[in-house]
């Protein structure tokens, strides 16, 4: 579940903190909530016994307060206890960030611990009264951590590993059927396979096909996976099934879920052209950043079915149905029809 990051890693600060290491600021900021809510939720948890959070622990709104009055909190001291934590929800919503670089240069409190959940964005560091902000933090040994939104190629290996700490196990197909289906909301994610992991009977810790279907409810034959391997395997007919299940079935699959999928894919194959050696499963997975050998094999077979030309056609294609999808230049064409136009057009 690692993730590169400004500043400290996840991991990194994890490591931290289940040791008992706590910064006296933390500034938690980016478009992925799910890693901001695992660290204030792991602090507002374990830096103090449940006993002394009445008196020591404080969790507030960034709408609802100022940052002279988020500051004025922090310097108290802790009343009966080793430290106090003070936790801003939503602390976008501060405007004025002075006191905090004054509270981190000159009237830092060691006893506090100061988390701000900063989500929907990041602090602009190009700024210089922000950059200043940074360098203090960090000088006093504060944490700055930004958490990036999970790209579609991913979201995988964060299924693996989510299960992987849950001491489960995933199959390839089934992983990526969750990932295509879900999307990179980690949130809903992650709840989606504690769902999964729920029902699952004592001592059974392998997700198949059968499980996600039964479980999540994606159909093991008509999904994105299954239309992936149907494109680049050049099955016409099985394409144009699941074209037609998800048509009668949108919540199975729609256009604006297939259609990043498709051009990622044929993007990646675009670029497969210019490796330096096509032919072998690991050179190419190096080549083009895959997870594994194993994941070039797909790119193999797509050069194997459509040239570099074509390639470049059908990446030109989606940007089309996409731009059409969403309303430009067309005024009465359906999600359904766009799907088809585009499959048919891959596929001829």
């Amino acid at each position: 579940m690692a993730e590169k990051k400004t500043g400290q890693t996840f991991d990194a600060i994890m490591r931290n903190l289940k040791a008992g290491k706590y910064a006296p600021i933390y500034i938690l900021m980016g478009e992925e909530s799910y890693y901001i809510d695992l660290i204030s939720d792991y602090i507002a948890e374990h830096a103090l016994p449940e006993g002394d959070r009445d008196f020591n622990q404080t969790i507030t709104f960034g709408s609802d307060v100022n940052m002279s009055q988020v500051v004025d909190q922090a310097r108290r001291y802790p009343m009966m206890a080793e430290r106090q934590v003070v936790i801003v929800k939503e602390a976008q919503n501060l405007r004025d960030l002075t006191p905090l670089e004054k509270y981190a240069e000159k009237q830092l409190m060691k006893t506090t611990v100061l988390v701000l959940c900063h989500k929907n964005g990041v602090l602009d560091s190009k700024k210089k009264s922000v950059n200043s902000l940074f360098t203090k933090i960090e000088n006093c040994g504060g944490v700055i951590y930004e958490s990036k939104k999970k790209r579609e190629s991913e979201l995988p290996a964060f299924i693996e590993g989510y299960l992987k700490e849950q001491k489960a196990t995933i199959d390839y197909k089934s992983c990526q059927m969750i990932a295509d289906h879900i999307g990179a909301d980690l949130s809903r994610l992650a709840s989606e396979l504690d769902k999964v992991l729920i029902s699952m009977p004592e001592g059974k810790r392998r997700i198949t096909a059968d499980v996600v279907e039964r479980e999540i409810g994606v159909s093991k034959e008509f999904n994105l996976f299954e239309l992936r391997n149907a494109i680049i395997n050049r099955d016409v007919f099985k394409a144009n099934q699941i074209i037609k299940y998800f048509d009668n079935n949108p919540k199975s699959g729609s256009i604006y879920a297939f259609l990043p999928n498709l051009f990622g894919f044929f993007q990646n194959l675009m670029m497969a052209y210019y490796a330096p050696d096509k032919s072998s499963d690991y050179a190419l997975a190096q080549y083009l950043e895959l997870r594994g050998s194993w994941a070039a094999r797909d790119y193999i077979t797509g050069m194997k079915n459509y040239s570099g030309m074509k390639t470049l056609q059908i990446i030109s294609k989606i940007r089309e149905i996409d731009a059409k999808s969403k309303g430009l230049d067309n005024p009465n064409t359906g999600a359904g029809e766009l799907m088809k136009e585009l499959i048919f057009f891959i596929l001829h």
